[in-house]
């Protein structure tokens, strides 16, 4: 890992020593998309088989994932493993339910009511993308807060391995979560199926869900189309910051900035610390470290993005991290809650030695579908709160419209909007000449 000293860095090259990955030419990757959801608009079905045949290299006998596989799956999982996911569920699920916002309701001026009312999106589309190994963890992370809201038609789409079959492990954990329709696309191209809908997929109201730079393009495409469907949130490749002073382990500060390097090439791992002495071990440990991994190839790759940063104390490490806004932000520190507080931009926050990223990943019960690539500055974590929509009432007396409704007129007649302002005095008018006690009371 490169040193980089931040007090002799200029502004230019603090803003390098920050920058991410640079992301595969947008303009190809819209170009693709772009194609991708026209002829899957224009041919449904018969597009996706096609595009599972160009790009997965199989031909599918049925997009749906049936009562047969699914059995299939069930047994092809050890008693061990869908313990683990039985886990992961029970703890997500505890920590969502404890999201969930109550109606609200009050009068804000006499004899007028606002409220807010609670209702589920109708239908929700889920992508789990399979990649170089398949993510039952996301599966937990979208279903959940989908069942906990109330969503009444939950759809999951996963490309197929080579054999045309759907990860037995993503199919057990949608199971366990109570998604029943699975469908076997992958990619872009499942995504324009979902926002458009086909013969055998259901359009969906959003889209939810990670994916590589062809899915985010598509998700962002539809959700641009009033005719497509709203999205959860702009992502790019995953990533790590690490805080640590001269009180962390070495050993467990690489591990953690190797656990996020795996997961591709474009992934980013940084660490900023006070600590020379620090950065020279974690430096030669992540070394060590990598050369005995499954995924030393991307490793290698990925390693080439990342850096440790040097400061000369932990305030303007807080400032770093809040510039950079990680997705995963871990504290390794002798005091982790008193750096806390000065954390503005994250995406999920890991505190102290004993709390690796990994569980946020997997079980601890936080959502893993975050924001990356600076969008922390700006959007939060996936929640219950993504799957409902707070929809406002107001409803007003006669005396509540005598009261409060010259306002309106005045602010309507300030901003030149003279039917708005003839909306709220036609009913005034009205309700003097009927009242006119009322009326000399206003």
């Amino acid at each position: 890992m490169r040193i980089l000293a931040w007090d002799s860095l200029s502004e230019q090259e603090r803003r390098a020593a920050l920058e991410r990955p640079v992301q595969q030419s947008r303009s190809d990757t819209d170009a693709l998309v772009r194609e991708v959801i026209a002829n899957v608009r224009a041919d449904g079905d018969a597009a996706l088989r096609a595009y599972t045949r160009r790009f997965d290299g199989i031909e599918l006998d049925a997009l749906a994932v049936g009562a047969r596989e699914f059995a299939q799956a069930h047994r092809a999982l050890s008693a061990e493993q869908v313990g683990a996911i039985e886990r992961a569920i029970e703890n997500v699920e505890r920590f969502h339910r404890a999201q969930r916002l109550e109606p609200l309701a009050l009068e804000t001026s006499p004899g007028v009511r606002c409220e807010r009312i609670l209702r589920p999106i109708g239908t929700v589309g889920l992508y789990v993308p399979a990649g170089s190994a398949p993510l039952p963890s996301a599966v937990v992370m979208l279903a959940v807060p989908a069942r906990i809201a109330g969503c009444p038609r939950r759809i999951l789409c996963t490309p197929p391995d080579r054999s045309g079959a759907a990860s037995p492990a993503v199919l057990v954990a949608a199971a366990l979560c109570g998604v029943e329709s699975v469908f076997k696309v992958g990619g872009a191209q499942a995504i324009a199926a979902l926002a458009y809908g086909t013969e055998t997929i259901p359009k969906a109201d959003k889209i939810f869900g990670p994916g590589n730079a062809w899915v985010t393009a598509a998700k962002q495409a539809a959700a641009a189309d009033p005719q497509g469907a709203a999205c959860d949130m702009p992502a790019g490749p995953s990533e790590v910051m690490v805080i640590a002073d001269e009180s962390a382990e070495a050993q467990f500060v690489a591990a953690d900035l190797l656990a996020q390097a795996e997961h591709d090439v474009n992934a980013q791992a940084i660490l900023v610390t006070d600590s020379p002495a620090l950065a020279r071990a974690v430096s030669a440990a992540v070394a060590a470290q990598a050369s005995g991994l499954s995924r030393r190839a991307i490793l290698e790759k990925s390693l080439a993005a990342s850096r440790c940063i040097l400061v000369r104390d932990l305030q303007v490490a807080a400032e770093v991290a809040n510039e950079y806004a990680a997705e995963h932000l871990i504290l390794q520190l002798r005091a982790p809650r008193g750096m806390l507080e000065k954390i503005v931009s994250a995406g999920s926050v890991f505190l102290g030695a004993w709390s690796p990223e990994p569980m946020g990943d997997y079980c601890s019960g936080t959502n893993h579908v975050l924001p990356t690539y600076g969008y922390a500055r700006a959007y939060s974590g996936l929640s219950v709160l993504d799957y409902l929509k707070r929809i406002t009432v107001q409803e007003l007396t006669p005396a509540g419209l005598l009261g409060l409704g010259p306002t309106a007129v005045t602010l309507a007649r300030m901003e030149g909007l003279d039917a708005h302002a003839a909306a709220v005095t036609r009913r005034l008018d009205a309700l003097r000449a009927g009242l006119p006690g009322e009326a000399e009371a206003s």
